[in-house]
């Protein structure tokens, strides 16, 4: 089918990307950059599989390469580490002594039964001064709560999938950086009942088109390049509330991106633009901006965070330039 009408610039459409990027004149995007759902429950995301959504990721990223100019870019932001319940996984419960109120253990229980091996687990109990839930459970790993019976959690790194998805695109990985946020769980004695760490980082995976990339070095002040520039690692502290959205990055992450890799007046996408963070990065950057969410009230508030940003209503980008230049408060605004 051959698209007669093009998304305009500097605009928010609402549809899914897997149809509207086919909507986008080829060649004309200089960088697509966004963070797609990460697979975590989200409400957006829900009714994904995990091979949907590795279906869904597949298809946006071969849907971009007619759209990058050559020597362009596509930036993805995820977390390196993804969590989900796999069925194919053995079914075996961890033995978390940290969190057990009783300290029993099974070979206590065993050498119990050595000497009183007609002993039911209701002897055991009152013997042990514990309850027959916590013998059954120490001697058989049983969780009548369900635990032992519910599927396990899997961990799937995303960046070789991401990598492998892209380069059957036609895309070269370029570069990739560390964001460095805020902690989850910060203020929790115990972060978690694993081993498995506090999920304190995501990120930046660039993605090259074959073509000539102009390197200019000017897009940046000097502090910049010695800041973050030539850095592979970013600290930059995660949005500061989640009221009106439940997926947010702040802004000065596309913000960085959008200058590094384009110059003024190149056009941005974000084909997950949940309430418009990229396009505020992008104007703060005299960039132009194409935006599509699949959720109608994400798009309104893109719409909203657009207008209030164009009228000077959105208080200052940490780092980013802002059309409200005398304000002393810094804002995140959401993805």
């Amino acid at each position: 089918m051959k698209i007669t009408k093009f998304l305009q610039e500097n605009s928010i459409n609402h549809g899914d990307s897997r149809i509207l990027l086919k909507s986008i004149k080829p060649e004309s995007i200089a960088l697509s950059v966004w963070s797609p759902p990460y697979f975590v429950g989200k409400s957006y995301e829900k009714e994904l599989s995990f091979e949907d959504w590795q279906a869904l990721l597949r298809e946006i990223i071969s849907l971009h390469y007619p759209l990058i100019k050559p020597g362009g870019f596509l930036a993805i932001n995820v977390a390196d580490i993804l969590c989900f319940k796999d069925m194919s996984m053995p079914k075996i419960m961890a033995k978390n002594v940290s969190k057990r109120k009783i300290k029993l253990t099974k070979d206590q229980i065993l050498s119990v039964q050595k000497v009183h091996p007609t002993w039911n687990r209701h002897q055991l109990a009152e013997h042990f001064g514990c309850s027959e839930q916590t013998i059954d459970r120490r001697l058989n790993g049983n969780n009548i709560r369900g635990g032992k019976y519910q599927p396990q959690t899997r961990v799937f790194l995303v960046g070789g999938f991401i990598q492998e998805v892209a380069s059957k695109a036609g895309f070269y990985l370029y570069d990739r950086r560390v964001w460095i946020k805020d902690a989850a769980w910060e203020n929790s004695k115990w972060h978690t009942i694993s081993y498995r760490a506090v999920d304190e980082f995501e990120y930046v995976y660039i993605f090259w088109k074959p073509g000539i990339t102009e390197v200019n070095r000017e897009r940046l002040a000097k502090k910049e390049w010695v800041e973050w520039g030539s850095r592979a690692v970013w600290q930059i502290p995660s949005v500061r509330s989640n009221a009106d959205h439940e997926a947010k990055y702040p802004v000065e992450l596309p913000r960085r991106i959008i200058k590094l890799l384009t110059d003024i007046n190149d056009t941005v996408l974000d084909c997950f633009i949940g309430s418009g963070t990229t396009a505020i990065a992008a104007m703060s950057e005299n960039r132009k901006y194409i935006g599509i969410d699949i959720v109608k009230k994400s798009v309104e508030i893109a719409l909203k965070t657009v207008s209030e940003f164009e009228h000077g209503r959105v208080g200052c980008l940490e780092n980013a330039y802002s059309s409200k230049k005398d304000c002393q408060t810094d804002v995140y605004l959401p993805r």
